[in-house]
């Protein structure tokens, strides 16, 4: 490419050289007219370039073009067409004419870098024209791939040449740096919104596992970029890139395909340009690969030539520019023919690729037949002749009434209200490309319904149609628009997709594909992330107790819910009390069965109150101690059931004051034996201190304190019913806290002092004489209260629960059930079964011994 130097070096050394001549021969442009601005046109007419063998010995062959295309000429023709409508308008660039170069980059950066300097050097510029002038060009269209417009800019802008370019198909974000791209618009969205577009798409139908092929150029880098970064905080990964080579080898492609058919990805995004995708499927066909749904990018999205050859890409969806409305356009095709451009070489290949037919001897393809060239364009030429809905020639339109509409606001500048230096308008003889883009940056305008301008980075309004591929029972593929994208909407609102059947015959697959690494977890279980794979892959694990999953992760249960045997929804936890179960209803009954034989006791007694065996030991404290007991038992009842805020106060209040007077009364009668029997002694009157009545203080005043603990307790912290939902997760414990810890152990502390107490002078009293000692069994009785509470204190601390509430009924009913039968037991054996010992002399019978 040496003649690229030569001649760039020519460029800029402009100064010094008056004479400007061209180093080597460029191409002639497809198309040119002559006027007072001149534009220029890059088009990519053939789709590749064969490249000739080098063997750098001697200058090699210029690079042959190959593969026209008939929509790109269809492009070109748009910008033809749309030149000279403008030209015969009477409002704009009225008394002005403007006039166009149509270059063929064949859609490869090296072939637009040449066809750029064709466009600066051309044949006919004159002497110094170009060297000390403002150029032959006052803008470009073009190009239409990112990579060909990024080489144009960068070719152009070292050497200080400002060139203004608007392309039509260039959606590469990278172009929107103003920095390094100062001079380039487009009527075409910016990348970064279609990938945008692309991510909310694959949430949309839930492809969660997609793969990515991209072309080896800028547009196909960044937009893995762009699509990685809309993806990174979602739910979507990315199995698989692969970049389809620049020097295209089977070798390198048929391992793209093995990665593609090893997969499990189903869904692949691709972003190439039609050129280099189509010898990509062609290897595709040949591996057998199947399931695949297709997300094309604009570049190929409404490729004709690639719908109709390989029917497995039915089903493709993809955005695509907006489409509009070109009046005139498909019969101002039907006039560009051979035979009124006869020496046009482009529209031979046209009649070569529709027809497959030569209307010239002079043609490169001579193993054609040869035709007249006069051959009726018919509306089967779909690449060529479809103008239904045209999308990238419409571009090519609006870019061009982009220059017009700026041309115009120049033209019309008046001296004083000018834009530049000193308030000025541009020298209409001498017009800079500079001065143009001053313009163009604030152009707005309205065509076919749609209001066209840029914003400061060059970019136009992001538009989407989301196309569908759909073959009818015809056998003819129809794009059918089935959605849209637009990005001036709010957030979440941009995406729009109509209601279409994915089970109509219109698509490959009978209903929505699934593309995903694993299928969601199955209730109660929650995702976990597999060492060194995307977080799209991985195991799932089953939620711990207490928590319910909603597929990918696991949610802990409200406070008084529990999660159920699988986990997948959230139930009231059980409620743990005494309640009248199995266990409450037998303590029940012991209960009653405990007062039932107090109350028969009592009956007895009462029936024989007249009897030695009653009358011994103050039978009223005897019939006290009765009528207490009676009450501990029956105070067990108040500790089954749910616990309420009176219960709570009755359980240890009641228990504690009943308890209190059965174990002073207890005490009283132990005082009573051991006064007893030491009265006996000579110049003892200890009696006489304790009568029925002093009997009487110490039992009120022993149980008085209790009553005044428990009255402080009541007043100042109650006991109150309490949800313990900490101790066991799985249940609620519903239970009466004490309240005070202080109150409560001063209660129990205290019927241990009353008891001690009491054991204390029975033991002393264990011996002395009399055929009934009830010192012995007051002993017993009390050695047996104090074991209970003793072993009770360690169960009732241990856990709280039900079966703690039940461990302190049964130490009530235990150490009741061990005072009735220690104190009564003997006397009922006496009065109901040896009646004849019930006799005072039998009592005494030792003493008088």
């Amino acid at each position: 490419m040496i003649y690229i130097f030569v001649s760039l070096f020519h460029l800029s050394s402009a100064a010094v050289t008056l004479n400007c001549s061209p180093q080597d021969d460029f191409d002639l442009p497809v198309f040119m007219t002559s006027g007072d601005f001149t534009i220029g046109g890059m088009f990519p007419l053939h789709y590749r370039v064969e490249l000739p063998p080098t063997d750098y010995i001697k200058r090699p062959l210029a690079a042959q073009c190959r593969g026209f295309d008939p929509r790109a000429f269809r492009w070109a023709l748009s910008m033809k067409l749309a030149v000279e409508e403008i030209n015969n308008r009477k409002d704009l660039l009225s008394n002005h004419t403007l006039s166009y170069r149509i270059f063929d980059s064949c859609s490869t950066p090296v072939t637009a870098q040449k066809a750029i300097l064709a466009v600066l050097n051309g044949g006919d510029v004159v002497q110094s024209s170009m060297c000390s002038g403002a150029g032959p060009l006052l803008g470009l269209i073009g190009e239409s791939g990112s990579s060909q417009s990024i080489v144009l800019s960068r070719t152009v802008q070292p050497f200080q040449i400002p060139m203004v370019s608007i392309s039509y198909f260039s959606t590469c974000s990278c172009l929107s740096n103003r920095k390094q791209f100062p001079t380039f618009f487009r009527v075409v969205p910016n990348d970064d919104y279609q990938v945008k577009a692309i991510a909310q798409l694959l949430k949309r139908f839930g492809w969660t596992w997609i793969g990515m092929v991209t072309e080896d150029h800028d547009y196909g880098r960044f937009a893995l970029q762009g699509l990685k970064r809309e993806i990174e905080n979602t739910n979507i990964c990315l199995a698989y890139h692969e970049m389809i080579p620049k020097d295209y080898t089977q070798e390198r492609v048929l391992k793209i395909l093995k990665v593609m058919k090893e997969s499990t990805a189903k869904v692949v995004v691709v972003f190439s340009v039609e050129g280099e995708f189509y010898p990509f499927l062609r290897e595709f066909v040949t591996q057998n690969i199947t399931g695949i749904q297709w997300i094309a990018s604009e570049a190929w999205v409404t490729a004709s030539m690639l719908a109709e050859t390989y029917p497995f890409l039915d089903g493709t969806i993809g955005f695509a520019i907006r489409q509009g409305h070109i009046p005139g356009l498909q019969n101002y095709l039907k006039t560009v023919t051979p035979e009124r451009y006869p020496s046009n070489l482009q529209v031979q290949e046209l009649w070569e690729a529709l027809y497959g037919c030569s209307p010239s001897t002079t043609s490169l393809n001579s193993h054609l037949p040869s035709c007249t060239g006069k051959e009726t364009l018919r509306q089967e030429h779909s690449a060529y002749m479809n103008t239904s809905s045209p999308r990238v020639a419409y571009n090519v339109y609006k870019a061009v009434y982009a220059f017009a509409h700026s041309l115009h606001n120049l033209v019309h500048c008046k001296p004083g209200n000018g834009p530049f230096e000193n308030c000025s308008c541009a020298n209409l003889n001498n017009v800079f490309p500079w001065q143009l883009q001053n313009y163009l940056e604030d152009v707005s305008f309205s065509i076919a319904g749609e209001n066209v301008k840029f914003d400061n980075n060059g970019d136009s309004v992001p538009y989407y149609d989301l196309i569908n591929w759909q073959r009818h029972t015809s056998g003819d593929i129809q794009f059918v628009k089935v959605g849209l994208y637009d990005g001036a909407q709010h957030s979440g609102r941009e995406l729009v997709i109509e209601d279409f059947s994915w089970e109509t015959l219109t698509c490959v697959f009978s209903q929505v594909p699934v593309s995903v690494c694993n299928n969601n977890c199955a209730p109660g279980f929650r995702t976990a992330a597999r060492r060194g794979q995307p977080l799209c892959c991985f195991d799932c694990v089953p939620c711990e107790s207490g928590k319910i999953s909603n597929q990918t992760d696991c949610m802990p249960c409200p406070e008084d819910y529990w999660s159920n045997a699988n986990g997948t929804v959230c139930v009231p936890k059980v409620v743990e009390f005494l309640s009248h179960d199995a266990m409450g209803i037998t303590l029940t009954v012991i209960a009653v069965v405990g007062a039932f034989l107090t109350v028969t006791v009592l009956l007895i007694f009462l029936y024989n109150r007249g009897t030695p065996i009653v009358r011994v030991n103050n039978s009223e404290l005897s019939f006290f101690i009765l009528l207490s007991l009676t009450l501990c038992f029956l105070c067990a009842l108040v500790f089954i059931g749910e616990p309420t805020s009176w219960s709570c106060m009755l359980r240890h209040t009641a228990f504690s004051i009943t308890f209190s007077l059965c174990i002073s009364c207890i005490l009283g009668k132990t005082l009573v034996v051991l006064a007893a029997f030491t009265a006996t002694r000579p110049g003892n009157n200890i009696m006489k201190w304790l009568g029925p009545s002093q009997q009487r203080i110490i039992i009120f005043c022993c149980t008085l304190v209790q009553v005044i603990i428990c009255t402080a307790w009541l007043t100042i912290s109650p006991p109150f019913p309490y949800r313990n939902t900490k101790y066991t997760q799985s249940k609620i414990i519903l239970d009466c806290s004490v309240g005070s810890d202080l109150a409560f152990w001063c209660v129990l502390g205290y019927i241990g002092l009353l008891a001690c107490v009491c054991f204390f002078l029975a033991f002393l009293a264990r011996k002395l004489p009399g055929n009934f000692n009830e010192a012995k069994y007051i002993t017993f009785s009390m050695l047996i209260f104090c074991a209970v509470w003793l072993a009770f204190v360690p169960a009732y601390v241990s856990q709280p629960g039900k079966f703690t509430t039940a461990v302190e009924i049964f130490a009530i009913l235990a150490s009741s059930f061990g005072l009735l039968l220690c104190l009564f037991a003997p006397k009922c054996y006496i009065i109901l079964l040896k009646p004849e010992k019930n006799t005072k002399q039998h009592l005494m019978g030792k003493v008088i011994k």
